[in-house]
């Protein structure tokens, strides 16, 4: 994160605890910060907020300041194996599964997850996992 200029804000009112399958809901977290680092560009700012609960989940999002993604490819960016940009992604590394990861997490804990990007500013993950699975 130094070598490329970004920085990050974690943004938790109230220490939020969820009782769940540990590895799991490490993997959610760990691979949305694996995934903008590595293609979210140089010099961004990265926010996870649990920005809402309710007696049951929490809700979050995740966003970065980088370089986004189109409209189109949004809806397969979940899918196992799918890269945005299979010749630069090789180069980087990766395997396609860290979003699946992500989304099967989130299923697991009984969540949902969608993305939203502009294109030039930015992506963000909304998602909410339960308090207790």
């Amino acid at each position: 994160m130094e070598e490329k200029g970004i920085t990050s804000e974690v943004i938790l009112p109230g220490n939020p605890v969820i009782h769940g399958n540990y590895s799991l809901l490490y993997s959610i977290f760990q691979n949305l910060y694996d995934n903008a680092i590595a293609y979210a560009g140089e010099n961004i700012h990265i926010t996870l907020n649990c920005y809402k609960e309710d007696p049951s989940f929490y809700y979050f999002s995740f966003s970065d300041t980088g370089v986004g993604i189109p409209e189109d490819h949004i809806n397969r960016i979940f899918e196992r194996f799918y890269r945005l940009d299979k010749g630069r992604s090789r180069k980087i590394g990766g395997t396609g599964l860290g979003l699946s990861i992500v989304k099967n997490g989130v299923n697991f804990h009984r969540g949902q997850i969608s993305a939203k990007s502009t294109p030039g500013k930015g992506l963000t993950f909304f998602f909410t996992l339960k308090k207790k699975v």
